[in-house]
């Protein structure tokens, strides 16, 4: 079987599958409930039966692309599968009232509660499985790019970097031979693009090309018209500008807005304080049990306070106090230099609370007094902003929400001590991407990441 076969035939029906899946799912919580729970007759009514799968149709077609997007974040599955299970249960309860229907309330519960389990279990593990066969080779999309350019090259390097996105860039075409990179991927002039298209089967073009080139971005999308194919625009921004967009049209105009933040919106801050106030206060509530304890090292080690504060800059650039164990012998540098490995600075029961992050913990407070978040960008010292913000571009971007305990950064490994200016500008990238992309389960798996890091032990943690 060849790869273009194999690719159509398994591919076209991944969708499906899926969907035909969830009704299983659907069905087996359905039956589990009825065994679990027997109605007065030994089994559920079939107009209900009928009703439940019925109002699964417009979920499936609401949330049809989701399983099957390329790019789609695992936890934005996650997350779809729960609104999925909420739309079911809102369709499913109007039909039960119109039509008079009633249900024992455990009933109910048991059902939809097996539902928040089951299926994000499924769409988390049905992702992986798709991942898996595009690595394979199945269900992968052919693809060019017109325009070999910075953006161009930049956009093969997203295409690319996840085979599981199943992207297969075939390579480059544009207006003259000359090329962005000597690597065997241009393949002709875009007055070519059109015969490659039908040769090669290609399924989508992505046009890099910039505004002036009126001509050949038309030439592309001819080419793309005249094979009934996909194509997709890649605005052709500067470099700096690299980032999610959010579209919005203004008549027959389309704008982007250049630094999209989920965060902006009120419920979503809603949801995020709720949280940090939930675990704040129950961290808060038992602190006493680790707070007394590592108090008492503190004391017994060295002379001092027990807590550490210091000035650091947060929300909107503005100056809070953060709280900490105290980890070092009282010295006149704590505000100005950062700790290093083998500080000679450290107590004894210092390393071991930096070491384990315990000496995090009083920041809890910080979190239930508003200043900080349990998720965000780490706060710095005043004496980094003044020096970073004028070396690093986006270095201001990272307070365009609060501060957190633990980070979108860190747990991709850029904490601790920053020696060389890439280090810091690899946080603030991770930094200025977590708040272009929140979520409430981003923050969910960023805690999971860093309590396993924490068990762990990481090297940085210094």
């Amino acid at each position: 079987m060849t790869g273009l076969s194999r690719r159509r035939r398994y591919g076209k029906y991944i969708r499906w599958i899926l969907a035909g899946a969830d009704f299983v799912m659907l069905n087996a919580a359905l039956g589990l409930t009825v065994t679990i729970i027997p109605t007065s007759d030994g089994g559920m009514p079939r107009l209900m039966w009928l009703l439940a799968n019925m109002a699964y149709m417009p979920v499936v077609l609401w949330l049809k692309n989701i399983q099957t997007d390329r790019t789609v974040a695992m936890e934005h599955v996650f997350g779809s599968s729960l609104k999925a299970v909420v739309l079911h249960a809102t369709l499913f309860l109007s039909c039960l009232f119109f039509l008079r229907i009633v249900i024992p309330l455990q009933s109910f519960l048991l059902f939809y509660g097996l539902m928040f389990v089951m299926f994000p279990i499924w769409w988390t593990v049905s992702r992986i499985i798709v991942k898996y066969y595009r690595r394979r080779g199945i269900n992968y999309t052919k693809v060019v790019i017109a325009g070999d350019n910075p953006v161009g090259r930049r956009l093969y390097r997203e295409l690319v970097s996840d085979a599981g996105y199943g992207f297969r860039v075939l390579g480059f075409f544009d207006s003259t031979a000359a090329q962005e990179e000597d690597d065997g991927l241009y393949h002709g002039l875009i007055s070519q693009l059109r015969d490659f298209i039908a040769e090669k089967g290609v399924d989508e073009v992505f046009c890099a090309l910039p505004e002036s080139r009126n001509d050949d971005i038309s030439a592309t999308f001819k080419a793309a018209q005249d094979n009934v194919i996909q194509c997709y625009v890649v605005p052709h921004i500067a470099a700096p500008m690299s980032r999610a967009f959010d579209l919005y049209s203004i008549g027959a105009m389309t704008v982007m807005s250049v630094r999209p933040q989920p965060l902006g919106r009120f419920h979503n801050r809603l949801i995020k304080r709720a949280f940090d106030l939930a675990v704040s206060s129950a961290v808060l509530l038992f602190s006493p049990l680790l707070f007394l304890p590592i108090a008492v090292a503190i004391k017994l080690t060295s002379p001092g306070p027990v807590f550490f504060s210091q000035k650091r800059t947060g929300y909107k650039g503005k100056a809070f106090t953060c709280y900490k164990f105290r980890t070092m012998r009282v010295n006149d540098e704590a505000d100005i230099s950062q700790a290093t490995e083998n500080d000679p600075r450290k107590t004894r029961t210092g390393d071991f609370l930096r070491r384990t992050s315990l000496d995090e913990l009083p920041q809890f407070l910080n979190v239930w007094l508003g200043n900080m978040s349990v998720v965000g960008p780490r706060p710095h010292m005043l004496s980094q902003t003044r020096l970073y913000s004028e070396m690093i571009d986006s270095y201001m971007v990272r307070h365009y929400i609060k501060p957190g305990i633990t980070g979108w950064a860190q747990i991709n490994g850029f904490r601790g001590r920053t020696e060389k200016l890439w280090q810091m500008s690899e946080r603030v990238r991770h930094d200025v991407w977590y708040i272009e992309h929140w979520t409430f389960l981003l923050d969910l798996k960023i805690m999971a990441r860093t309590v396993f890091n924490a068990l762990a032990g990481e090297k940085n943690a210094y």
